[in-house]
């Protein structure tokens, strides 16, 4: 006759969860990339681009640079402060205010 004690499977890499802590960690480290730096004409082409997204209200795909990661996310321009070095945009997915600096910025496209 034959009794199951119930055991559950042997995980051996789960035993600890400051391992998959500390992982997560490395591989993101890994994945990080270096914040790219604008040439002036290319600061000017992004400026350009933002005024006529922001009078025209066209929508367009942003790639900003933010913890060591390169982002593109498609939404609408609804301010731009040079002065102050931000601007706002609204998300497509999720309709959200998102508030940026310019020097965080790294592309800007026309949908």
């Amino acid at each position: 006759m034959y009794h199951d004690r119930k055991m559950k499977k042997w995980r051996p890499f789960a035993s600890m969860p400051e391992q998959y802590i500390g992982l997560k960690e490395m591989i993101n480290k890994q994945a990080e990339v270096a914040q790219p730096v604008l040439t002036e004409e290319q600061m000017e082409q992004v400026n350009f681009t933002l005024i006529e997204a922001l009078h025209t209200n066209k929508q367009v795909y942003l790639t900003y640079y933010k913890k060591g990661q390169s982002i593109t996310e498609k939404g609408f321009i609804q301010f731009v402060d040079s002065l102050g070095n931000l601007f706002v945009f609204i998300d497509e997915v999720f309709e959200l205010k998102n508030k940026m600096r310019l020097s965080e910025l790294i592309d800007v496209r026309f949908v």
